[in-house]
C-alpha cells in the first residue's frame, strides 16, 4: 500500500478570496483529519498573506479519492472553487 502526498499552494488573488479562506479553514481542517486514512493534513498561511501553504497524506489511493470526493461536497469545496491552486500529488498511478 503506497501512501498519498499532496502538497503546494493556495494562492488568492483578492483580498475577499482570503477572507474565504479564513472563514471557512478551520472547518475543512476538522473535517480532514477526522477522515478514515487521513495521516497529516496541514494549511499554513505563508509570509505572503494571500498564499497559504498545503501539505496532506493519505494512507492510499482509495482514502485520497474519497477525501477529494467529500472536499467536492463540501461547503469549503464551493466557497473556495475560484481560488488558484498549485498542487503536486505524488502516490498515485
Amino acid at each position: 500500500m503506497t501512501s498519498v502526498r499532496l502538497t503546494g499552494l493556495l494562492i488568492c488573488e483578492t483580498s475577499d478570496q482570503v477572507q474565504i479562506v479564513i472563514d471557512h479553514l478551520p472547518l475543512h481542517v476538522e473535517l480532514t483529519r477526522s477522515e478514515p486514512g487521513c495521516v497529516s493534513f496541514e494549511v499554513a498561511r505563508t509570509k505572503d498573506p494571500h498564499v497559504w501553504q498545503v501539505d496532506e497524506q493519505f494512507m492510499d489511493a482509495a482514502s485520497f479519492a474519497a477525501h477529494q470526493q467529500r472536499v467536492a461536497a463540501s461547503e469549503w469545496g464551493r466557497a473556495t472553487a475560484g481560488i488558484e491552486r498549485r498542487y503536486e500529488v505524488d502516490g498515485l498511478r
